[in-house]
C-alpha cells in the first residue's frame, strides 16, 4: 500500500469480502476526443467503460491491490461519500480489467 492511500490517510470504513473502494478519473461530464474536439457530456454513445484508481480493496481480493487502475461499468456502480469526496464502491467480479506495472503476461488460471 502506497503512503498516499486514501484509507491510509484516514478514511473511516474498513471494506469487507471482494470489496473495491475506488476514485473515478476524471470528470463525468465532457470530454475531449484525441483529436481535440470537445465532445458533451449529452451525446449518445453505445456503453461506455470507465478507469478508476482503486483507493483500498476487501481481504478476499484477489487480483487488485491499492493503486491499481481499474476498469469497469459505470452504470453498475454504488457511490458513497467519505470526508466529503465522492467513491465508488464495487465487487471484484465486477472489473473488467487492471492496469498495473505488476501485472504479467503469464496467466494466472483463475477465473473472476
Amino acid at each position: 500500500m502506497t503512503a498516499d492511500n486514501d484509507l491510509d490517510a484516514g478514511l473511516p470504513i474498513r471494506l469487507l469480502h471482494d470489496r473495491v473502494l475506488v476514485r473515478m478519473e476524471g470528470s463525468e461530464g465532457e470530454r475531449r476526443s484525441t483529436a481535440g474536439i470537445v465532445i458533451p457530456a449529452t451525446a449518445a454513445v453505445g456503453k461506455r467503460l470507465a478507469w478508476a484508481t482503486a483507493v483500498g480493496v476487501g481481504p478476499n481480493v484477489r487480483a487488485i491491490v491499492s493503486g491499481d487502475r481499474v476498469l469497469f461499468d459505470p452504470d453498475d456502480r454504488s457511490e458513497v461519500e467519505l470526508h466529503g469526496r465522492g467513491y465508488v464502491l464495487l465487487r471484484e467480479r465486477d472489473v473488467h480489467a487492471v492496469a498495473a506495472e505488476r501485472i504479467e503476461n503469464d496467466p494466472t488460471g483463475l477465473y473472476l
